[in-house]
């Protein structure tokens, strides 16, 4: 691992389809569903199992929730101590049945799940049908499931078999065979009706991590499924795959050779991620953001009090003021996060900052001077884009570092070196406390390299106390959340948005109207304050509410001119504003 410290801290791809598999002692089928539960946060459209048994494979599936799963599978015997199960969020083909994992082979020999997307399932499936195997879906994924039978039964019978599940080489084989013609991303469990005593996991792209359990082991998307069961953690890399026998496994690369894998302690209790009294997780975590922020700034401080201090960035002073120019990139809210670290870097350590979508730094081919250092951003640090950034800087030779939440993660293991969140497990699909988190560790690393420059010692004291109150500032918010839900209970019927902002505060603008999309499917756009003017002014009206966000200082009186435009076309406005921000009584309909 590169980084430095440890964190106990877990969490989701940004792929919403969950994984579990499970072999052991005891009956699959509970096993099965309780994972899926505690992957629900995620979001999906359909779900499914698969279990082993003397008859062959018993695959319930469903479209809508877990709960209809659990209902439907409850009606059925179901006995077996080996299965796999799913929840999917569509890409390839409708939300129906028929496209929900698992999926079996049309020989009836193999049962897959899967997360990613196979590229060149057209091809796959074009070759297979002139070889005789149907298809009863639309999904890339059973392009993939028919792919592995196929080698199965082409891979000679071992000596000696007998029946009883000494396949399991031969499966293991048609596995590996099958993943090197495959194009695209994956994160698959696989079992077969031959091999009572097998399972097989497999990762590009999407993560897998294996749970080593008393007598028993489980395959997942997200530690969130085995938690309750095992504290005992490997975390396989892109191109390795798992083989998972009753009682041992062995992880090897594509290219057949073996891999020592390391076990790693899960630390967070099983409490942290449950709901307690809360109605859903983003509230949750919304709640969680005083905690969040004391995590992130604990023991990064220096002694005098001065100036932040990162143990994991291996890198010295002198290498760090060698430094000429940063490259942040990311994806979705961690991009806004990275537009702050812009405005703050460049503020207080003048150091020049660009910002990329990872998904364009990858292709783009952007030229960076040799003295630049790139930063990369990831809560979960397993974003594929981010990742694939981080892999074209260190492939032009740059020093990269990431920041993450996620121990063990691939970008964690990537990078140079960086920082972890600390954040704690963020299991609401959209991110809270570690979009503030993220804003805060890039307001400290503004001070750690602007007291490297030029800052001075009182100017480094005044923002470390500053930091320390931030999370007194966030529990006073959270006291007005009966105000704030009764604002949103006035604005809940429009269809449209604006959220504006300048400077640092115009990031902000753009993650209030993601946040809105993604949560409330209402059409909102963030732009500067000052850009209003310059197209979005149009769309003002009764109809079309502006969230405005105002802080006191130079733009304060240029942000509330900005509000009297609204005003005068008889928009409502919504404004967030800092205490110090004077602002005309009456001029927003709600503060």
């Amino acid at each position: 691992m590169s980084f430095s410290r440890p964190s106990p801290y877990h969490r989701r791809f940004l792929l919403m389809c969950g994984i579990v598999g499970f072999i052991g002692k005891r009956a699959a089928k509970p096993v099965l569903i309780d994972g899926l539960k505690r992957l629900e946060y995620r979001g999906y459209d359909s779900a499914g199992l698969a279990v082993r048994t003397d008859r062959g494979f018993d695959v319930v599936k469903t479209t809508g929730r877990v709960a209809s799963l659990a209902r439907l599978a409850g009606a059925r015997e179901i006995a077996g101590t080996l299965g796999i199960s799913h929840t999917r969020w569509a890409t390839h083909g409708g939300v129906s049945e028929a496209n929900a994992h698992p999926h079996v082979s049309s020989d009836g020999k193999i049962a897959l799940v899967h997360n990613g997307v196979i590229e060149n399932y057209a091809d796959i499936r074009r070759f297979l049908t002139g070889k005789g195997y149907t298809f009863s879906s639309e999904t890339d994924t059973e392009a993939l499931c028919n792919l592995i039978a196929y080698h199965y039964a082409k891979e000679p019978e071992p000596a000696g078999n007998n029946g009883s599940g000494n396949g399991g080489s031969r499966f293991f084989t048609a596995v590996r065979k099958t993943l090197r013609h495959v194009e695209g991303t994956y994160g698959i469990v696989a079992i077969c009706a031959d091999c009572p005593d097998e399972m097989i996991g497999a990762r590009k792209g999407s993560p897998l991590i294996l749970g080593v359990g008393k007598d028993e082991f489980i395959i997942a998307s997200d530690v969130s499924a085995i938690v309750t069961h095992t504290s005992n953690v490997v975390y396989l890399n892109d191109d390795e795959l798992v083989h998972v026998t009753r009682d041992r496994f062995r992880v090897t690369t594509s290219g057949e050779d073996g891999v020592e894998a390391k076990i790693d302690t899960i630390n967070w209790k099983v409490e942290d991620a449950e709901l307690g009294d809360f109605p859903h997780f983003m509230l949750k975590e919304i709640f969680d953001q005083p905690r969040a922020l004391e995590n992130a700034m604990r023991g990064r401080f220096s002694d005098d009090g001065s100036t932040a201090k990162f143990g994991g960035l291996n890198m010295t002073p002198f290498e760090l003021r060698q430094v000429d120019r940063i490259l942040f990139t990311a994806c979705g809210t961690a991009w806004h996060a990275c537009l702050v670290a812009e405005y703050m870097i460049e503020r207080f350590a003048r150091i020049p900052v660009e910002v990329e979508y990872a998904s364009e730094f990858r292709y783009r081919n952007a030229p960076l001077d040799k003295n630049t250092l790139v930063f990369v951003i990831s809560q979960s640090g397993e974003t594929i884009d981010t990742l694939g950034a981080l892999r074209e800087a260190k492939r032009k030779g740059f020093r990269t570092l990431g920041i993450t939440n996620v121990v063990g993660s691939t970008i964690a293991r990537e990078s140079d070196g960086g920082i972890y969140q600390h954040a704690g497990p963020e299991i609401g699909v959209a991110s809270t406390k570690a979009f503030t988190s993220q804003i805060l560790i890039a307001s400290m690393l503004a001070l750690y390299f602007g007291r490297m420059r030029d800052m001075s010692f009182s100017d480094g004291v005044a923002m470390v106390q500053a930091f320390k109150k931030t999370p007194e500032y966030v529990s006073r918010i959270l006291e007005s959340a009966d105000q704030i839900q009764a604002i949103a209970r006035q604005y809940a019927q429009m269809k449209d948005f604006l959220f504006m902002g300048r400077l640092s505060m115009f990031p902000i603008a753009l993650e209030g109207a993601l946040k809105l999309k993604e949560i409330s499917y209402i059409h909102a756009e963030g732009y500067p304050a000052a850009e209003m003017k310059h197209g979005p002014i149009a769309l003002i009206s009764p109809e079309c509410p502006s969230v405005f966000f105002a802080t006191s200082g130079e733009t304060s009186q240029k942000v509330i001119a900005n509000i009297q435009e609204v005003k005068a076309r008889k928009g409502p406005v919504i404004l967030v504003r800092s205490e110090a921000c004077d602002v005309p009584d009456g001029l927003a309909d709600d503060t």
